[in-house]
């Protein structure tokens, strides 16, 4: 297992739970609601070995920003797949924003899509190598 957790946060955060289960094949693995409908903590996976965790932004110490609040982004996400097709057709069939379409990028079969709050997801068969003990 990755020893890297991405955190997300989103402003609605049970909307896109639902959104990367149906559209990404992501499956619910922990959510814990927190008050007035919001997620305290939610961790979501695909495959065996993916795993991401996200919650809804509150007024917190952070300053979180989804990226269409401040029209930037500022970093993604990548999740290897053992179908990078298959997963394609299937995002792009629920209506996924695709900004890289489906090609080999010298680093295997991949694309990359943008969720309904703007962060960036790269999905590929690449799987870099962690470091040996």
């Amino acid at each position: 297992m990755p020893g890297i957790y991405p955190i997300i946060g989103y402003r609605d955060a049970p909307a896109m739970i639902d959104w990367l289960c149906r559209v990404f094949g992501f499956a619910r693995h922990a959510v814990i609601d927190g008050d007035g409908g919001l997620i305290t903590h939610a961790e979501l996976t695909l495959g065996a070995d993916a795993v991401v965790m996200l919650g809804s932004i509150q007024n917190d110490t952070f300053g979180l920003r989804v990226p269409r609040e401040i029209q930037a982004l500022t970093g993604g996400v990548y999740v290897a797949v053992e179908d990078p097709a298959a997963h394609y057709e299937r995002a792009r069939a629920e209506g996924a924003e695709i900004v890289q379409e489906l090609a080999d990028n010298g680093f295997g079969l991949r694309y990359t899509a943008l969720d309904p709050e703007g962060q960036l997801w790269g999905f590929g068969d690449y799987r870099p190598a962690p470091p040996s003990a």
